[in-house]
């Protein structure tokens, strides 16, 4: 592929999404948002030059890019911060982000746009989150000679740059100024092509659940949800394809407690999964909150033997994992498991389907025995009678998770120093 070919790809993206957008709630937020975008870049940047531009593809990616945006405000509170979104589901939970100067949609990949969106930012510095590899952008910010970084990436060697014909997008990430990379095998795929400015520092996700886990939402009525039950089990992040793997399971095994909190919902969506349950009281979290409340912050008795609890709300979930013995994470069975770490930090062990190849905490929670894969409800069934028949297995694998995960804590701090310390500290920068 040459540059002609991709500038062609990318317009006729960008035209896909805008016919998209006539029918497609989505799309439709991503043109509205990105024509937006010059709007809000005057008015919160205004004259000012230098600020940190930090670019998330979608909340997943935010959330790894938190604790350094948390770190920079902390330590320079001066310096201004943007963060830009590809993608709606990321923009539409953090535009109003109180820690940053600004927050846009990222205008297509298409050199006039990528020209008015830098003359309008200004930035001294762009920091990309671990992938989401625009070849207009980074080869423009290279031309202005603005220092560009990579952080929390993960390399497989399936990608692109490591096959033939893969020139034109390893050119694309020599524009970057150095990467900082989770383990020592991106390190090595990026060598094998003559990319050495590469660092291994972790991901920062593992400092981010960490800042959670210390800084909880307080939920009313927690933790007396499930009083009086064997187990108590979460899932988070769920999907339809999810449910059907583990709620036969918990209509079968009435001892277990559980809370549930769909990816993406709407009213039917709630009714439709509460009446799935054949036993036991299901409420949604808003109607045991509203029944906690109004007995003054007691849990009545007409809700304590409350069995099953969804959640019908954001902002909530990362919290509720520390009321879970067991925690299910949804995804797997869709694009890819969601956020492993934020149940795991909590030291339960986690259980997810088996689309979980492109995500590395995956594999290795799996090997430290604090992880489990499942393809079907039998999986389920097997794994979910090995930890709830057997109090040291489900110990065991709990205390593996939460070690794994302070084992891999320090990410933020490593790529702080190496880009406004003294520079890189890792000999892989030669």
């Amino acid at each position: 592929m040459n540059h002609f070919l991709y500038n062609i790809g990318i317009s006729a993206y960008a035209l896909a999404v805008r016919c998209a957008s006539l029918r497609m709630s989505k799309a439709r937020k991503m043109i509205r948002g990105q024509h937006h975008t010059p709007v809000v870049l005057r008015r919160r940047l205004g004259s000012r030059p230098g600020c940190i531009w930090i670019h998330a593809s979608s909340l997943g990616e935010f959330e790894q890019a938190r604790p350094m945006i948390e770190r920079l405000r902390r330590e320079q509170p001066d310096r201004p911060i943007l963060v830009s979104f590809f993608s709606p589901s990321g923009y539409e939970v953090r535009k109003g982000f109180p820690l940053v100067d600004a927050v846009v949609y990222l205008p297509f990949d298409q050199p006039k746009k990528v020209r008015q969106f830098l003359d309008l930012a200004r930035p001294s510095m762009a920091i990309f989150v671990k992938y989401e590899f625009w070849t207009n952008y980074l080869q423009e910010l290279r031309r202005r000679s603005i220092p560009t970084y990579l952080i929390s990436a993960i390399f497989r060697p399936g990608q692109r740059f490591f096959k033939p014909g893969g020139a034109f997008f390893r050119r694309t990430l020599q524009c970057f100024s150095h990467m900082y990379v989770q383990d020592e095998a991106s390190r090595r795929l990026l060598e094998g092509v003559s990319l050495k400015r590469v660092t291994v520092a972790g991901d920062t996700r593992f400092d981010r659940v960490t800042d959670v886990m210390k800084s909880q939402v307080d939920i009313p009525g927690f933790p007396g949800f499930g009083a009086g039950y064997a187990i108590r089990f979460i899932a988070g992040s769920s999907w339809e394809a999810d449910e059907n793997i583990y709620i036969p399971w918990l209509n079968d095994h009435s001892e277990a407690a559980f809370i549930i909190a769909p990816h993406e919902f709407n009213e039917t969506r709630l009714e439709a999964l509460r009446n799935r349950f054949t036993n036991g009281r299901v409420l949604m979290l808003s109607e045991w909150t509203r029944e906690i409340k109004a007995a003054g912050g007691t849990i009545p008795a007409k809700i304590a033997n409350t069995r099953g609890i969804i959640v019908d709300s954001f902002g909530k979930l990362s919290s509720l994992y520390r009321f879970a013995d067991i925690a299910y994470i949804g995804g797997g069975f869709g694009a890819g498991i969601h956020n492993l770490n934020e149940a795991a930090v909590y030291g339960i062990p986690v259980i997810f389907g088996p689309n979980h190849s492109k995500f590395k905490e995956a594999g290795d929670l799996m090997d430290c025995g604090g992880g489990f894969s499942v393809t079907d409800s039998c999986d389920f069934r097997e794994i979910a009678a090995q930890l709830t028949g057997d109090t040291g297995a489900l110990k065991r694998a709990g205390d593996a998770a939460g070690k794994y995960i302070r084992q891999n804590l320090g990410a933020t701090d490593k790529i702080y120093a190496d880009i406004f310390g003294d520079g890189p500290a890792s000999e892989s920068d030669a």
